[in-house]
């Protein structure tokens, strides 16, 4: 069975060289490129992917952080352009890469949503990037409803890729966050505060059909599934200053079916109990291949290859089950050059 993976990451060169032209100290980008080659060096890349076989394929995303972090309204619109134009030259170009996720100005709403119907229907794109925030601002921003409007109206994905910094401290009377557990437990909490946000913002009863996948599984949901289900069936009771219940009334599920409505992806980093738990909780219709290739210690391997590990040996998974996850979910759900 084909085993597209639909989150792994690159740079492209433009796109890295006019981000380095930018007054930013959000990160060493030059630091990552050279400890991990194959994020820009497209040959490398192609040379890594061959190891797995001809079944194995890539839908492109660009690294984060998103096209917001580099600079101002003025200028995002122009870096996602060219982001994603080299993109889509890289899948017109090679077998290899099946589609790509586009880049979004979001500290520009109307730019992205210009470049978000560009990208799609111009150059192919599958659907769209996001971060668990815009510079801070949550995703339930009333400015970006056009976006989602416009992905439900297109029944295309937007991936949701988590972001905060060691900027955003563990503890109130400290500046920062430390032993970069921003990172280990911040973005999985990002993912889930962003869901929630979504779920009691009533994104799913406005629009049924939303597609929104989830990097690394939905973060901390699955394993909270009691909180997330009884938990929040009460919502309210635990505050005093608003009165939550009245949400309850308004939607029109319980929470936990909208958490559950979803996608994740498999991007765990070989975990097997976090993926079996993942797996029980989305089911495996509302679970997709990834493997955040290339952020594991191999720089590039790694991670694809436990994650398929994973889903081929740890977990005793039928033939139906891997197929759903390897390529069926993905072949009905985007648009792919396959």
């Amino acid at each position: 069975m084909l085993k597209i993976d639909v989150y792994n990451h690159l740079f492209t060169p433009r796109y890295f060289e006019e981000i380095n032209k930018l007054e930013t100290t959000v990160v060493d980008l030059g630091k990552r490129v050279r400890n991990v080659p194959v994020l820009l060096d497209v040959d490398a890349r192609l040379e890594m992917v061959e190891q797995f076989g001809d079944d194995y394929r890539q839908v492109l995303t660009m690294v984060a952080p998103g096209v917001e972090s580099f600079a101002g309204p003025d200028k995002t619109p122009e870096l996602a352009r060219i982001g994603n134009d080299e993109l889509a030259a890289y899948v017109d170009r090679y077998d290899r890469f099946v589609g790509f996720v586009a880049a979004l100005p979001l500290n520009n709403p109307g730019g992205a949503v210009e470049e978000a119907r560009r990208a799609i229907d111009e150059l192919g794109a599958t659907g769209v990037q996001f971060f668990t925030n815009v510079n801070g601002s949550a995703l339930d921003h009333p400015d970006l409803l056009p976006i989602f409007d416009l992905m439900a109206a297109y029944d295309l994905p937007i991936w949701v890729h988590p972001i905060r910094g060691a900027s955003m401290p563990d503890y109130a009377d400290e500046e920062r966050s430390l032993y970069e557990i921003w990172w280990t437990f911040g973005w999985p909490y990002e993912t889930s505060a962003m869901m929630a946000r979504l779920v009691f913002g009533g994104y799913f009863d406005r629009w049924p059909d939303l597609k929104i996948i989830t990097h690394h599984l939905g973060g901390m949901t699955p394993y909270f599934e009691g909180r997330v289900g009884p938990g929040m069936d009460q919502l309210g009771s635990r505050t005093t200053w608003e009165d939550y219940t009245v949400i309850l009334d308004r939607l029109e599920k319980r929470p936990l079916d909208y958490f559950k409505s979803f996608y994740g992806d498999t991007a765990v980093f070989g975990a097997a109990p976090a993926l079996r738990c993942g797996l029980e909780f989305f089911g495996p219709d509302h679970v997709l291949f990834a493997s955040d290739s290339p952020f594991d210690p191999e720089k590039g391997p790694g991670f694809i290859r436990e994650t398929i590990k994973n889903l081929d040996e740890d977990l005793d998974l039928n033939d139906e089950v891997r197929r759903l996850i390897y390529e069926g979910n993905a072949r009905r759900m985007l648009r792919l050059k396959l």
